[in-house]
């Protein structure tokens, strides 16, 4: 998995720990914790220093919120029930909540009792793997929160790179076996990483044309006695070359859906849709919905109120109660959804599972599926009984991609995807030509593809002209506010609310609070932008040094090396400073703008 790995985590930092599935992640985590045991090496931990691990896995043994919150007290305090209602209270629980089980409550508040055993401990260092998992938009965004606010250290492993990049101070890479701790977010850490391997590459080639001058030097003159001292010069020099092997190809999923042709304006219609499983409480109502031929539709809310029903509604899955769906003649549909995983022949390969998917597959496209999924070689000779809950997704991915369509049906798509598959996923669904209809709780991908949104919220499903940042911007989750109000009021920090006054009033008061929000985050994003311009000339300098450095090294000039290796530590050491000051500066800002944007968005409740 890793070899040699070392790093530190100092006081206050947000680590988040990247590499791709199966690299070691999880079982790095475990040997912090102590259930797993390194093969050589140490972890050390400081005396009296604590570590809260919150596992992936959701299990509850008691009857009752606060009986569970109190298994995480440590032996000694498991009478002390206040700790724990102070922490259930600070995450949202009320006080008849406690004594509700476990079991009734949504997938979001199942995580913050999660939390709550953990918190109990009173930890310096919280693991965290995996937190977003199955939870929906609204609970996402309250872990994130809760995160960026979290006064100690946090090691944090996930997929979501939006959600990664909003908490983290730094990135710990598993790369090549190898690890390495960076400042900044995933986008920082893979471009040093492709940089570092773009001047090893190079230093590579320069070294093997090097060497390769030297011995046809030492063939052509050996015999030569008048040349020995230089040819014994250059034998020595070829003994000290470092041998650097070419890097090997790192296997990454790449892949396009197949476009069926379709050149009319529409996709389908929707009116009046209504469905329910229970006739008296429809899930969707009088929904009514006009998709044209290439638009991204995202659809979003919270979990069980009715997306995944809607997206089986619109590919045909499940027939309407009432209503029509109006499709053009020409469209060719395709869905996927996490429950397609179970419909796969477990006597099956991967290989067949695909070459059937649709008609026209030969063998031959099949494996090309097969090794964009990840399932070269012998591995797509491998029966589906025996693949994981992840590699089956991704076999029911690959039959997707088999399939030429012109509409998409993608129901929360990312899930058991690593961070590169994300990113390979998403480069896929906006180079294709046809229609998208999505529904996923990934913030980056609303904000990279959505340009229109279904809502579920409040009861109710909308039709939203915009993209998710408008959404966010003009309407926001309601479940916020509310959370905001009510978590700041048990924590003496209750939010103002301004009262019930016409709109006129409120947009004044609105208007008075962005300029005042403006007048005092505008000093941290001048220094922001100032370090940012900083940052980006030394590592346009930090990469023609390290040019010279490859000229120099060639040319065996020694004071030249010398010169360009202190400046090449004096730039790196500077852009090191002028990052840790832009975190610094970018969570003053947020700390800053914080109660800004709460007045805001209480307001923004007001007027709707």
């Amino acid at each position: 998995m890793f070899a040699g790995a070392s790093f530190k985590v100092n006081p206050k930092e947000r680590i988040g720990l990247v590499g791709r599935n199966g690299h070691g992640k999880t079982t790095l985590l475990r040997m912090i914790v102590g259930r797993d045991q390194p093969d050589s090496g140490a972890i050390v931990v400081p005396k009296n220093y604590r570590i809260g691990y919150v596992r992936q896995r959701i299990e509850f043994t008691k009857d009752t919120v606060l009986a569970e919150g109190a298994l995480g007290l440590p032996k000694t305090e498991r009478d002390h029930l206040w700790k724990v209602e102070k922490i259930l209270a600070g995450l949202g629980f009320s006080p008849e909540d406690m004594q509700k089980s476990p079991l009734v409550f949504s997938g979001g508040f199942q995580v913050r009792l999660n939390l709550a055993k953990v918190l109990v401990s009173e930890p310096d260092l919280l693991l965290l793997d995996e937190p977003t998992n199955y939870l929906d938009i609204t609970s996402i965004r309250w872990v994130e929160g809760f995160l960026q606010r979290w006064p100690h250290e946090v090691l944090l492993i996930t997929h979501d790179r939006s959600f990664m990049d909003k908490i983290v101070t730094h990135i710990v890479g598993i790369h090549r076996q190898r690890m390495r701790k960076l400042p900044g977010d995933t986008g920082k850490f893979y471009d040093q990483i492709a940089q570092d391997e773009d001047i090893y590459e190079k230093t590579r080639v320069n070294d093997e044309k090097k060497k390769k001058e030297i011995e046809q030097f030492i063939t052509r003159f050996r015999a030569k006695a008048r040349l020995a001292n230089m040819v014994q010069s250059r034998v020595k020099t070829l003994a000290k070359m470092e041998k650097k092997n070419k890097l090997e190809q790192m296997q990454s999923l790449d892949f396009a859906f197949r476009s069926q042709p379709y050149r009319a304006k529409h996709s389908f219609s929707v009116q009046d849709l209504t469905f329910g499983y229970r006739a008296e409480v429809p899930l969707i109502k009088q929904l009514d919905l006009t998709v044209q031929n290439g638009e991204r539709i995202a659809v979003i809310g919270k979990n069980g109120q009715g997306k995944t029903t809607l997206l089986k509604l619109l590919s045909g899955a499940l027939k309407p109660q009432s209503g029509e769906i109006t499709r053009h003649p020409a469209v060719i549909s395709g869905l996927f959804e996490q429950t397609d995983a179970k419909t796969l022949n477990d006597d099956n390969t991967v290989e067949e599972e695909i070459l059937y998917a649709a008609e026209g597959v030969d063998k031959q496209l099949a494996r090309n599926i097969c090794g964009a999924m990840l399932f070269g070689g012998d591995d797509a000779l491998k029966p589906i009984r025996v693949l994981s809950g992840g590699e089956r997704n991704r076999v029911v991915l690959g039959q997707l991609l088999a399939t030429p369509v012109n509409l998409l049906f993608l129901d929360e798509p990312t899930n058991h995807l690593d961070m590169d598959a994300c990113d390979a996923l998403l480069a896929a669904i906006d180079a294709f030509d046809g229609t998208v209809v999505m529904v996923t709780h990934n913030e980056m991908f609303l904000h990279a593809i959505a340009q229109r949104l279904v809502i579920f919220q409040d009861d109710k499903i909308e039709v939203f002209e915009g993209g998710y940042q408008d959404f966010l911007n003009k309407r926001g989750w309601s479940e916020e506010g509310l959370a905001t109000s009510r978590e700041g009021s048990q924590n003496d920090q209750t939010v103002a609310v301004a009262p019930k006054v016409n709109k006129k009033k409120l947009r004044r008061q609105r208007s008075a609070i962005i300029t005042e929000r403006g007048r005092a985050i505008k000093p941290f994003e001048t220094k922001i932008v100032q370090l940012e311009d900083t940052i980006d000339a030394n590592e346009k300098k930090l990469d023609a040094l390290n040019k010279a450095m490859l000229q120099a090294s060639q040319e065996q000039n020694g004071a030249e090396i010398e010169r360009l290796g202190k400046e090449i530590h004096q730039c790196q050491k500077q852009i090191d400073g002028d990052f840790d000051a832009m975190i610094k500066a970018n969570a003053k800002l947020e700390k800053e703008s914080a109660p800004f944007d709460q007045k805001l968005a209480a307001l923004a409740a007001e007027l709707e």
